[in-house]
């Protein structure tokens, strides 16, 4: 049940951060070059270009979703007194 209800949260906080790396990554790739970030869409774009934009837009969203994540898991546990997930990572 703890999961049903923590769903609308999860959805919420993944829509935040999306926002959120989307904007931090268009900043910090203006720090990088002028034109916009290449994609594999674009024929002409330098390997090196693309595979740093990919990167870092990567790295970007997978910090600020887990970080946003975790805050929400934080809020709804301290208002239900229920974590959402598991306790620690299982033993490899």
């Amino acid at each position: 049940m703890g999961k049903l209800l923590f769903k609308p949260v999860s959805i919420a906080t993944g829509l935040l951060a999306g926002l959120i790396g989307a904007k931090l990554f268009q900043q910090l790739w203006g720090l990088i070059d002028d034109e916009e970030p290449p994609g594999p869409e674009h024929r002409v774009a330098p390997w090196w270009k693309l595979l740093l934009a990919m990167a870092l837009e990567g790295a970007i969203f997978r910090v600020i979703r887990g970080v946003i994540d975790r805050g929400g898991r934080r809020g709804y546990y301290s208002l239900t007194g229920t974590w959402p997930g598991e306790a620690r990572p299982e033993e490899a």
